[in-house]
Formats: structure tokens, C-alpha cells, sequence
């Protein structure tokens, strides 16, 4: 069995990560592996100087009441180059987790899940990394194509190399559609329905949204 230190190697050789990537991709399931859904996650992340501000919202799925808010601030040690976001930005999102003290049932992440060159987008890493059900949201597509849906609350195929890998859901009237894929332990039918249910009105769905701005919080108050 893997432990944490395979999913983030210290060796950051592009060797080294794209075996992590492969060990990820391998090991992701997508399909329903989840009980009861109570309590959904959102976790965003935020750069202050040299360092990563990483926050997780727990919310109740049924009343998207806020049931927890924490955060954690870390150096980053590793720089930003596309579709390796995971090992920039991972670490701080495992530690983060580990401190929750009522960890949602599935956890949306600020980030690609399958829907990724490799199949290993930060929600899959981190979802295979922690064992956790997962979600990947994101503002634009990584990888793949579809047709833009044209009417709130559509959403449409997106397809990689003639694989479904996510939807492009039209979440606001005003807004370009979002990109919703599995993570981890979650199908793609029920990665769109839950995404669905968490719209109030706003772009993101309410637990990325309030960690969005929970994140931004702790960065004016440290920044002043």
C-alpha cells in the first residue's frame, strides 16, 4: 500500500512526478464510493509571499449550514508548471485535512480531477492521496472539448481522447460555464448531480465559493 510520500515525492525530478502521477491515475476509482452524503467540503487555496494559504469550509449538504472552517499557511517548495499543480499545492491541502475535526463526506477541490492529461488532476491526487471522495472545479477546460451549454443548469460532455471526463455546467446566467470531473470514489453522473445541488445562485458551488472567500480572509488579515 502506498503511503503519502509516494503521492508527493522529495525527489521533484519530472521522472519522479509523473510516476506519482501514474500511481494516482491507477489508483482512482470512478464510481460511487461514498455512504450517506451529511457534510460536503470545499477547500481553495491562496499564495502570500512565499508561502501557500490552503482553507477547508464543511458544510451541511442539505442546508449548506457551515459546520467548520480551517486553514493552513506553508512555505510552498515547489513552482508552478501546468498540470503538476498537485505537487505545488497538495501538501498544504493534506495537512489542512488532517486537522479538520468533522471531515465531510466528500470534499470539493479548486482544481481538475480525471480531466487531465494524465488522469491526475489535484482532486484525484488528492482523493487517492487521503482516501477521500473528491470533486475537481475549475473556471476552464485543462484538457478535452464539449459544447458550451447555453442554459442555466445545463451541462455537457467533455470529452479527452473520446473519454467523458466532466461537464461544462452553465451554473449563472452571466457567467462561462464551469468544469465539474470526478475526483476520487466519485462517479461522473453523481460529480454533476452534487455540484448541482450546491448552486445558490452564484458561479461556484457554495463550498468552493465560501472557501474561496474564507482563503482571501486569511490573507488581508495577515497581509495587514
Amino acid at each position: 500500500m502506498p503511503n503519502i510520500s509516494d503521492y508527493f515525492p522529495a525527489d521533484t525530478s519530472r521522472k519522479s512526478l509523473l510516476a506519482s502521477q501514474s500511481l494516482v491515475a491507477k489508483r482512482a476509482v470512478v464510481k460511487d464510493d461514498f455512504g450517506e452524503l451529511r457534510l460536503i467540503g470545499g477547500v481553495d487555496q491562496a499564495f502570500m509571499d512565499d508561502n501557500i494559504i490552503s482553507a477547508i469550509v464543511v458544510m451541511d449538504f442539505v442546508s449548506l449550514e457551515v459546520k467548520e472552517r480551517i486553514h493552513s499557511i506553508q512555505p510552498w517548495n515547489y513552482p508552478y508548471i501546468p498540470t503538476f499543480l498537485s505537487f505545488r499545492e497538495g501538501p498544504v491541502i493534506v495537512n489542512t485535512f488532517t486537522k479538520l475535526k468533522i471531515p465531510p463526506d466528500i470534499l470539493m477541490v479548486d482544481g481538475a480531477g480525471i480531466n487531465h492529461p494524465r488522469s491526475a488532476g489535484i482532486a484525484t491526487h488528492i482523493g487517492v492521496a487521503l482516501d477521500v471522495p473528491t470533486i475537481g472545479i475549475t473556471k476552464k477546460i485543462l484538457c478535452g472539448s464539449g459544447d458550451e451549454p447555453l442554459n442555466v443548469g445545463e451541462a455537457t460532455p467533455l470529452i479527452y481522447e473520446g473519454h467523458n471526463v466532466g461537464w461544462l455546467l452553465k451554473s449563472e446566467k452571466r457567467s462561462r460555464p464551469i468544469v465539474v470531473a470526478p475526483g476520487h470514489r466519485v462517479s461522473l453522473d453523481s460529480s454533476l448531480s452534487i455540484v448541482k445541488a450546491c448552486i445558490r445562485g452564484y458561479k461556484l458551488p457554495e463550498p468552493i465559493r465560501l472557501a474561496h472567500n474564507y482563503v482571501n480572509e486569511i490573507k488581508k488579515f495577515n497581509s495587514t
